[in-house]
């Protein structure tokens, strides 16, 4: 794969499945460059493959049936705006816009019967974000900080557009539309059929929430009668990580917390769906510990509670050995069970989980699933694999029939290099678990040492177009999953706890050292190390104690945990927690104190809006290197935040990856990655 080639790159979203279990309607989503932002349409696909493209907006998403499968609610942006809530009757027909929210629409759920949607929408505070004509973002109110939790990445300031639930009732879409009459008087409305129906408005929503907090997540009970939602709501919860499912009415009123209602451990509270007999409801939730703050590598669990007597809830998963962390949605299963998202050694299982605990697998393997619905016995999958950025199929005896085929240009058109699933022995004799992707030809090969972020998190069996890309110009491509990764219990991931760059390097420098020792057709002279986020600490860490490689590349890095705390959306307890507190321990494990001994050619890459690692990090770090006589460049991108390389726009993206490969050829060419700015 080439940079020019990632509108190749077409991702599904969570599928919707017709409660007759005919058919399903999915988003198909990609990035254009004509446009510069992401299109993408709802496809109808039958079980049989057959399949068409159901709308033609700019960008819709997020498809839902209504329960009696005559209607179907899905997200609509229009270029450069936000998206709003649209339905349209399940046989055909033109959407009706349902919300017109000044800054979005974000989840929503639709009732039992069909007639209303709950969704969330940031409320912002009047004279901020265009509230007020003429009144610019550098001309609002200086904004009065007083809370740890203040800002975060992608969404920037958050107390002054706080996340509120509404709910809006579903017009009838074949109902005569609101008509406007032309005469001496101007435009003036007609009364008659569709009177609620204006030209260009949409139904009034009703906001059910006001309490400082973002609530998310909203989900009707079964009777829908209630509505549960997450949200941090307790007095002290700007200082933890504590979060709760609540339920409210449809009338509003005061909230009814469910969770955390005594004991000795403090639990992350997130996605939460009643049991389809409405005696219980199920939720996601991670062991923050007593002190609400211990996060590192705390698995996602199942949780389960009876509606009469949260107190006894229940958990049904055990989080050494099974983590909803990735894929943080629930499905409702049967009657008195869920489907869940497991991420497993580069995985993405789909299980079943049963209100007793009982775990069914009914998709696992060499693939990730990202999305899935059920209707009676029948469920489909979206899922990504080594050869598909994105598709839908239906499961079937324990494995999968794929109803589309998304991805058929992007394997006809590019050559898509072999996952190579190898694990090699750290020192300690720690398996290291990965993957090698090499490029065509004999060889010798330069190698790319590529680390992952996280670093809770880890490489899998999904496409990865950073991989494809990099063999593509002749390079072998390193993927592993250090210690302090996900995916193989909450030990593997705990073990870096105030002590980072340990054996976290070692593990890398292991699945190096065992990949040169096993594939001759690797160049063991010609190496690169590269990573962004933790994997930008970990490359800084490894050239500040390793010095074989030919140049590196640190983007987004986690470079300095003392100042990181005071400039990061998350710093307040990012760095205490996997660093500690003392300050030469700290310093133990900080890539900029050993900054004087890096003498590898870096890279530096980082985005003007990342609130999750400030640029004060790469421009330090730049400049350290610089002072000391260090081969150095540092390349900026305007407008992106922390996700440039996986949802900036386009054209960035692509720059990015031109960037790194010119970099890579100056130090490690290639035939098809020359030196030459010609040749390239």
């Amino acid at each position: 794969m080439k940079p020019d080639q990632i509108e190749l790159l077409t991702t599904t979203g969570a599928p919707t499945l017709h409660p007759d279990g005919s058919r399903l309607v999915v988003a198909a989503t990609r990035p254009d460059f004509r446009a510069d932002e992401y299109v993408g349409q709802l496809w109808e696909i039958t079980l049989d493959g057959g399949r068409r493209r159901l709308t033609r907006g700019f960008l819709d998403t997020s498809p839902e049936y209504s329960p009696d499968g005559e209607l179907l609610v899905f997200l609509r942006a229009e270029p450069g705006g936000k998206p709003q809530l649209f339905a349209v009757r399940s046989a055909g027909g033109e959407p009706v816009q349902l919300t017109d929210q000044p800054l979005g629409v974000g989840r929503f759920h639709i009732s039992p019967d069909s007639t209303t949607v709950v969704f969330t929408a940031r409320v912002p505070e009047h004279g901020r974000y265009g509230t007020v004509d003429g009144v610019s973002a550098g001309l609002e109110d200086p904004r009065l900080v007083t809370q740890y939790k203040y800002r975060m990445n992608g969404l920037g300031y958050t107390t002054d557009k706080r996340s509120q639930l509404f709910t809006v009732a579903i017009p009838d879409p074949d109902a005569e539309p609101y008509i406007t009459a032309v005469g001496r008087l101007g435009k003036k409305p007609v009364d008659g059929p569709g009177a609620l129906e204006q030209q260009g408005a949409v139904p009034s929503a009703t906001q059910l929430t006001t309490a400082d907090a973002d609530h998310l997540d909203p989900a009707f009970s079964a009777d829908g009668r209630q509505i549960f939602f997450t949200a941090a709501l307790a007095e002290d919860a700007d200082s933890t990580l504590v979060s709760d499912i609540h339920s409210i009415g449809l009338d509003g009123g005061t909230p009814r917390q469910l969770t955390n209602l005594g004991g000795a451990t403090l639990l992350g509270c997130g996605t939460a769906r009643p049991s389809a007999d409405g005696t219980s409801v199920f939720f996601l939730a991670s062991d923050l510990s007593a002190s609400g703050l211990d996060f590192v590598a705390r698995n996602t669990a199942l949780y389960v509670l009876p509606t009469n007597d949260p107190e006894a809830f229940r958990r049904l998963t055990d989080p050494e050995t099974v983590d909803f962390g990735d894929v943080q949605e629930l499905i409702a299963g049967g009657p008195d069970s869920v489907l869940a998202f497991n991420r497993t050694r580069g995985m993405g299982e789909l299980l079943r989980i049963s209100s007793v605990g009982e775990i069914e697998i009914l998709v696992s393997g060499p693939t990730v699933v990202t999305g899935a619905a059920t209707a009676g016995n029948t469920v489909i999958v979206s899922i990504t694999d080594p050869s598909t950025s994105g598709d839908v199929a239906v499961v079937e005896g324990g494995s999968v029939r794929t109803l589309s085929d998304f991805s058929a240009a992007l394997r006809t058109e590019t050559r898509i290099g072999e996952l190579q699933e190898r694990t090699y022995t750290a020192p300690d004799g720690t398996p290291v678990h990965g993957w090698v992707v090499m490029p065509e030809g004999e060889g010798p090969h330069p190698v790319l040492l590529v680390i992952h972020g996280g670093p809770f998190a880890q490489y899998g069996w999904g496409y990865f177009d950073e991989a494809q890309v990099y063999a593509a110009a002749g390079y072998a491509v390193l993927l592993c999953n250090p210690r302090g990764a996900a995916g193989y219990g909450q030990e593997h991931g705990r073990v870096i706890k105030e002590a980072m760059g340990t054996v976290d390097l070692d593990d890398v420098l292991a699945y190096l050292d065992g990949a040169l020792a096993e594939f001759d057709a690797m160049d063991d002279e010609r190496l690169g190390v590269m990573g962004g986020s933790y994997g930008g600490y970990l490359t800084a860490w490894t050239i500040a104690h390793d010095h074989r490689f030919q140049a590196a590349i640190v983007e987004r890095g986690y470079l300095d945990p003392p100042s990181f705390v005071g400039s990061s959306d998350i710093g307040w307890f990012f760095s205490e927690q996997y660093t500690g507190t003392d300050p030469t321990h700290v310093e133990s494990q900080n890539p900029f104190a050993k900054i004087g001994n890096v003498r590898t050619p870096a890279f530096v890459i980082h985005s003007e809006e990342d609130l999750r690692c400030p640029i004060e990090q790469a421009q330090r770090y730049y400049t350290a290197l610089k002072k000391q006589g260090v081969e150095t460049e540092m390349l900026v991108f305007p407008g992106e935040t922390h996700e440039l390389s996986r949802s900036g726009s386009p054209w960035h993206r692509r720059q990015r990856f031109d960037h790194i490969l010119r970099w890579w050829a100056k130090y490690l060419p290639t035939a098809a990655n020359s030196s030459d700015p010609a040749a390239r």
